[in-house]
């Protein structure tokens, strides 16, 4: 062999545990061949950003953009704003953990300025409220709590997305509201109207069903166009619209009721707080409480500028 050649395998050999000298030149050669190409791959791979419609800047991961001033906020520039109104509503995406991570920085920003505060989430029917106060006063464990709140027969997500955002409010004793209704009432909405509700179920309705917001009605249209192959009769329209209006109205109610003079961070999925037609709007048409909207968005994507009063951008 000549000396060249024999230096170039001792080099490759020498560079592996003992283990595995015996190793051939042409397997290192064809090693070194896909290293570099993995490596010219995440040279060349773009970084994923997030568009917001009539922003000509895109912005990467970790990003918050004011709405009102179509620019990029410090973390600390949105929590002197969030200090100022009484309700916060932060989006998510169920199944996304960096959503939930950001949620809890939310509310241990606004704990430290209104420790009194409240946290309502979509996570809870209303009939659960005295677990959730248990729970929220530190009297059950974890599992106690996932067998009395039915969690797995409710929500069904993954507990541990949620784990740190209520252990947190566990270990400092904040108020934990539930804002949903029982998860069996909208589908028989959908699917049979308000009128054919029986008297328990109808128990359990807000007082006020607003049908008349044009824009949440346009959106929902789209949606039911594109799932109603979905569903195992014919349904109308106007059935799945109710359906949807009391979901959200019925949210809005409880937190109307339970603000009190509190501040609330309030959890729910972005179809909820989008353009602040769903929640937001009907709750402040019941207290008149400020509020703020923030939306979470994954890079990758785009979205309108009026979604929401911030746009963070997320994993």
């Amino acid at each position: 062999m000549p000396t060249g050649e024999k230096n170039q395998v001792m080099i490759c050999i020498n560079a592996l545990p003992t283990t595995d000298r015996l190793i051939k030149w042409p397997g290192c050669f064809l090693s070194g061949l896909i290293l570099a190409a993995f490596l010219w791959g995440c040279a060349v791979a773009p970084t994923k950003k997030l568009q917001v419609e009539d922003i000509a800047e895109s912005f990467e991961e970790g990003t918050i953009i004011s709405a009102r001033l179509g620019e990029p906020v410090s973390i600390g520039g949105l929590i002197e704003d969030l200090d100022s109104c009484r309700i916060t509503y932060v989006g998510e995406k169920h199944t996304n953990i960096a959503h939930h991570k950001i949620q809890l920085q939310i509310i241990q920003a606004v704990y430290r300025n209104s420790p009194s505060m409240a946290v309502g989430m979509e996570m809870f029917d209303h009939t659960y409220q005295d677990v959730l106060d248990l729970w929220s006063k530190g009297e059950l464990t974890q599992k106690d709590f996932l067998r009395k709140s039915h969690w797995y027969a409710n929500w069904r997500y993954d507990f541990s997305l949620y784990r740190d955002i209520l252990e947190f409010i566990k270990e400092h004793n904040i108020r934990l509201v539930g804002l949903n209704i029982p998860n069996h009432i909208p589908p028989k909405i959908r699917e049979g109207g308000i009128e054919n509700l029986s008297h328990e179920d109808k128990a359990h309705l807000p007082q006020q069903i607003d049908t008349s917001k044009s824009a949440h009605r346009e959106y929902l249209k789209k949606v039911f166009e594109g799932h109603k192959h979905h569903f195992k009769r014919e349904v109308e329209f106007e059935d799945f619209y109710a359906a949807q209006s009391v979901w959200e109205d019925a949210m809005a109610e409880r937190i109307a009721k339970s603000l009190n003079d509190d501040v609330m961070v309030v959890l729910a999925g972005n179809g909820h707080i989008q353009f602040k037609y769903g929640i937001p709007e009907r709750a402040y048409k019941q207290t008149g409480a400020s509020f703020r909207t923030i939306y979470l968005e994954p890079v990758g994507s785009e979205v309108k500028r009026d979604i929401a009063d911030y746009i963070w951008v997320t994993q």
